[in-house]
């Protein structure tokens, strides 16, 4: 009776988990699709892409659903080998599952041949190798820190005893006792990652390097100060172009008590579409605000075109108005002219759409 019991409990897990397993993937396939139709509809109509939040939503969405469906999937392979085990037939749950992506081919590949039988198991007989099956699992090494030591051995000379010793190696700042691939590391952690100081401090306590968040602030400004010559030919490569594309976009700040919201301003030169040969560039600006004395400082010594969407109420001031003040021109965008905007709220708005008409107005104007 027990034993029934037993066997009846699991066949109906079994079942269960299957089941579950099921509607998981329907889920799935359901927000696959709409994730695709959104995407599909932003590309055509939607906005630009910093404010594409909800796609961003419906990203982690799906991550969650293709969790969720491989944890049923796993507990319902589980439930059948154990339904199999007390030998009882329930249909197992089988999941369409897409072609695997081969392994990158440039990581290095390490060997692990399982010993083999050196006789026959069933005659004793001698063995011959026929082929083999190779399985590859990706796997990460944890990162490992080590101190290098720089030794400059001192000679004297016997004769007129003078010293002689090697000269000290450059390093990328200043009496900093970080080498260039741990800086690399730590801003590309906090600009490229968006993780902060703190936070990176923490992660490296719990590896056993003790770095406070001052040294590591005193790390960075070091680094933008011996990087800035390099920023700076950045810059004048790009402004010296007969053409860039200009945009700026939202970044969240750390502030006390909440998150401040940032701007980043873009400034892109590529000739390439135009048969230009000169390598593509672009240079960034962080301001607080949105407001027009960032780009007019960052534009100061520009002439040329500027290529900009209609919906810059701080780089737009017309064309005749940027001519006048600077010899250069303004290219909007007309897809974006020409785009209904959903209604905001407060007299952003306002401002947004008169400067989003505006570039019509001059239009019509130019024709007549």
């Amino acid at each position: 009776m027990v034993i029934a019991t037993r066997i009846a409990c699991l066949e109906a897990e079994a079942k269960a988990r299957n089941a579950e397993a099921e509607v998981r993937v329907r889920e799935l396939l359901i927000e696959q699709m709409k994730f695709t139709i959104a995407k599909l509809k932003h590309e055509r109509y939607g906005q630009s892409s910093e404010r594409g939040a909800v796609l961003e939503q419906l990203e982690l969405r799906l991550a969650d659903l293709e969790e969720d469906a491989s944890q049923a999937e796993a507990a319902a392979r589980m439930a059948a080998n154990a339904a199999a085990s007390a030998k009882i037939t329930v249909a197992a749950f089988e999941r369409r599952k897409p072609a695997r992506r081969p392994l990158p081919e440039h990581l290095p590949r390490e060997r692990i041949v399982y010993p083999s039988p050196s006789a026959c198991p069933c005659c004793g007989g001698v063995l011959h190798k026929l082929g083999e099956d190779v399985t590859e699992t990706l796997e990460l090494i944890p990162r490992q820190w080590k101190v290098i030591q720089h030794v400059r051995e001192k000679f004297s000379c016997r004769s007129c005893e003078a010293i002689t010793q090697p000269p000290a190696p450059s390093h990328p700042i200043a009496r900093g006792r970080a080498g260039p691939g741990l800086l690399a590391h730590i801003l590309f952690s906090k600009y490229g990652l968006h993780l902060p100081l703190n936070r990176q401090s923490t992660v490296y306590a719990r590896e056993g390097i003790d770095l406070d968040v001052s040294t590591l602030a005193d790390w960075v400004g070091a680094a933008a100060a011996t990087l800035m010559p390099l920023v700076l030919l950045i810059r004048q490569h790009v402004f010296a172009g007969e053409r860039i594309h200009a945009d700026d976009t939202t970044v969240p700040v750390l502030g006390k008590g909440q998150t401040r919201t940032g701007r980043l301003w873009t400034y892109v030169r590529d000739d390439r579409p135009f048969g230009g040969r000169d390598p593509p560039a672009a240079a960034f600006f962080y301001s607080p605000d949105r407001g027009a004395k960032h780009p007019e400082q960052h534009l100061a010594s520009y002439a040329g075109l500027m290529q900009a969407d209609a919906f810059q109420p701080a780089l737009w001031r017309g064309p005749q108005a940027w001519s006048d003040h600077r010899g250069s021109m303004l290219g909007a965008c007309t897809t974006q002219v020409l785009r209904p905007r959903p209604a905001r709220q407060g007299a952003d708005c306002h401002r947004s759409g008169r400067a989003h008409r505006r570039p019509v107005r001059h239009r019509a104007r130019d024709q007549r």
